[in-house]
């Protein structure tokens, strides 16, 4: 292995600190740690010219971004179709094919060391791959004399910077940004390869172990549109620097401080915004005009937008109404209370009726979360009990446990003094109960019913219970051996269960 190489792999299991320690990393390399400690305080410039030294051929460093994401997206790839691909975007660059396949071998062996935690590259050496897109909204702008809270999705593509911003006079769901996204792809003139968005249920509804379970209406307008779905790793503003500085210069240099007539006037100023400030200024990380650099290195390299018709992605139900859930998970709708899942408890949600149910979505989803049969009466609690069901299931296997730690008969006293004592916390005792049972092995008959014959248990006074007498019996100090009602003491101690007063 290289220098230059093992400087790189080093770099990377150490991740700035987040990785792995130098011992862990001495060890896995086979090197000492004072080495490791060595390439760890080099600087960029010394790490180049360490790879300068090594003869590494540097014609395809400039795309590197571009071919780490290849290598992440398709592991397998060959060297030729790599070359193929770069060709491509790049136009013909003169490099061997040879070279290519040394470069790519090269590169694998530092990509597939990179740390568990997720970074998407930012792709700002290859036009026309990656564009940017996040949301956000500032309060308090003036149109027609009313204080306002403007929403608004920016794309920025990550190669010219060329920026796009799509208004919004709602929380924008899923809806909304789809037609945002074809007004963007419009604008550009055709499509990336890949946007990158955060967690946003309107694009991703859930993610376990870096495996994403995509909001499906946004997910079929990507396929049809003709682009793939990129989510950053959770708080990792790393992966989409590009759009979250965006989003600071449409709030702080587009519109704070500006008062609009009407939303029709905000958006004309803001399309004459990007023409004439946004897309014309001197780009402060590029030096370049975006709209300069897009039209004269990005546009053609953009895929041809396919325009799905976007019928198939409104929403043939009629406009939610919101409604408040308070902070016991009911909201109000014609003088009744409806419950919602716990997980919306003090948030705001949609409501709407269909027939003689009330129905109840996320807002920013559009997910369907509760389905209640309406009441004709007045002032009634209408509580959805399939809410319930999986906690109720929940309570009888903790129950059942139990039961088949200390015994059937036994069990079920356990089971009813902690439900007696603790009933709103019945499910967190019993839980509890089972591992302290579990912690401490089979009971002695006598002891199992003494703790019984108590009038109230919590899960606390079981823990303290059994580890006052399970503990082993404490050897005298000799201060108190030579106290002679101490060691009396101590002799009635002895002949306690487990060695103890208590």
């Amino acid at each position: 292995m290289t220098e230059w190489i093992m400087i790189h792999k080093i770099k990377a299991l150490y991740d700035n600190g987040n990785g792995s320690s130098m011992r862990s990393i001495a060890r896995e390399l086979g090197i000492s740690r004072n080495t490791v400690r060595k390439y760890l305080q080099l600087d960029v410039q010394a790490i180049v010219g360490k790879q300068a030294e090594s003869g590494h051929d540097k014609r395809l460093d400039p795309y590197r971004a571009y071919l780490i994401h290849l290598l992440q997206k398709y592991p397998r790839l060959s060297a030729v179709k790599v070359r193929r691909k770069l060709n491509e975007k790049m136009g013909e660059i003169a490099v061997a094919g040879r070279t290519v396949r040394r470069y790519m071998n090269e590169l694998k062996k530092t990509v597939a060391s990179r740390q568990k935690r997720y970074y998407e590259p930012v792709l700002d050496m290859v036009p026309g791959v990656q564009c940017q897109v996040d949301g956000g909204e500032l309060r308090q702008v003036t149109i027609g004399g009313v204080a306002t809270v403007v929403y608004f999705v920016v794309f920025v593509l990550s190669y010219s910077r060329l920026m796009y911003v799509g208004l919004s006079r709602q929380p924008v769901d899923t809806e909304r940004l789809v037609h945002l996204h074809d007004a963007a792809f419009r604008y550009f003139g055709g499509v990336v390869e890949e946007c990158v968005y955060d967690q946003t249920k309107l694009v991703v509804l859930d993610e376990t172990f870096r495996e994403l379970k995509l909001n499906e209406r946004f997910h079929e307008y990507a396929t049809r549109g003709g682009f793939d779905i990129r989510a950053c790793e959770g708080y990792d503003p790393e992966s989409k620097g590009r759009v979250e500085a965006g989003v600071k210069y449409v709030k702080n240099n587009g519109l704070y401080a500006e008062t609009f007539a009407d939303w029709a006037t905000l958006e004309s100023y803001l399309a004459d915004w990007l023409d004439s400030i946004a897309n014309a200024r001197v780009h402060g990380t590029t030096q370049q005009v975006p709209r300069t650099l897009f039209e004269a290195e990005e546009r053609a390299r953009l895929k041809p937008y396919l325009k799905p018709s976007l019928e198939v992605f409104s929403s043939p139900t009629p406009a939610l109404e919101i409604r408040q859930v308070d902070k016991t998970g009911l909201i109000s709708w014609q003088a009744n209370k409806y419950s919602v899942p716990e997980r919306w408890q003090s948030a705001q949600v949609g409501v709407r009726r269909q027939g003689n149910h009330l129905l109840v979505h996320d807002l920013e989803s559009s997910q369907e979360i509760a389905r209640h049969t309406l009441s004709e009466s007045k002032g009634q609690i209408i509580k959805n009990t399939n809410r319930y069901r999986n906690r109720e299931k929940q309570i009888a296997n903790y129950e059942q446990a139990i039961r088949e730690q200390v015994g059937q008969a036994e069990g079920e006293r356990l089971c009813a003094l902690l439900k007696a004592t603790s009933p709103k916390i019945y499910k967190d005792q019993l839980l509890a109960a089972k591992r302290i049972l579990a912690t401490h092995g089979e009971l002695n008959s006598a002891l199992l019913e003494r703790l019984l014959s108590r009038s109230r248990l919590t899960a606390t006074g079981l823990r303290d219970f059994l580890d006052a007498y399970t503990r082993p019996p404490q050897p005298l100090t000799p201060s108190s051996s030579s106290n002679p009602a101490l060691a009396r003491y101590a002799g009635i101690a002895d002949s306690q269960p487990g060695g103890s007063t208590a």
